[in-house]
């Protein structure tokens, strides 16, 4: 018998200065089995710093191919494709040559970088946003994480700012490419 996904709430409160954006929202978000708690929470810092209201996770860990979070216009169109972690350049390469906007969020401070350095050379050539995530904040988040969650993400400049229940942490934001 498979392992179910474990679902989590949050209400989330976003304030992006940097794009006038001031919203709240709720989200329901499923840990897979397979999946970490940082990764997730990973995922919802990239879904806040895109937030559309038409934004959207995918199955994600469970088909291969989607994205973690996706974006379609009206008439049904794909526009937006947002990766977590470190995906194959392959991977990347579709979706890009699809004409869609292309956003990867690596998490791990020494992984990502790794990740990054390796694949640099064939990651240039595509036209990709790569911004990393810090993986000592996102880490440091699992300490307020709980099934049902206040979520607070504040972007200013360069600065992220970011509240899980009673824990808070910020970072940089690391632009690699794009």
């Amino acid at each position: 018998m498979a392992l179910k996904p474990t679902i989590y709430k949050f209400r989330v409160n976003l304030a992006d200065t940097n794009q006038n954006k001031f919203d709240d929202f709720n989200l329901t978000v499923a840990l897979h089995p397979s999946e970490t708690k940082e990764r997730m929470l990973a995922r919802m810092v990239a879904f806040a710093l895109n937030y559309t209201p038409e934004l959207a996770f995918t199955k994600g860990l469970s088909d291969q191919e989607q994205p973690d979070i996706w974006q379609h216009d009206d008439a049904g169109i794909l526009q937006t494709w947002i990766e977590v972690g470190e995906p194959s350049v392959d991977r990347l390469k579709k979706a890009a040559r699809s004409g869609v906007k292309v956003a990867v969020y690596p998490f791990g401070d020494s992984k990502s970088q790794m990740w990054f350095t390796k694949n640099q050379g064939k990651l240039s050539q595509l036209d990709v946003t790569i911004v990393k995530l810090s993986g000592e904040a996102i880490q440091s988040l699992e300490q307020g994480l709980e099934r049902t969650n206040d979520f607070s993400v504040m972007c200013s400049e360069d600065s992220v700012y970011l509240t899980l229940g009673e824990v808070s942490t910020e970072f940089q934001l690391e632009v690699l490419q794009g």
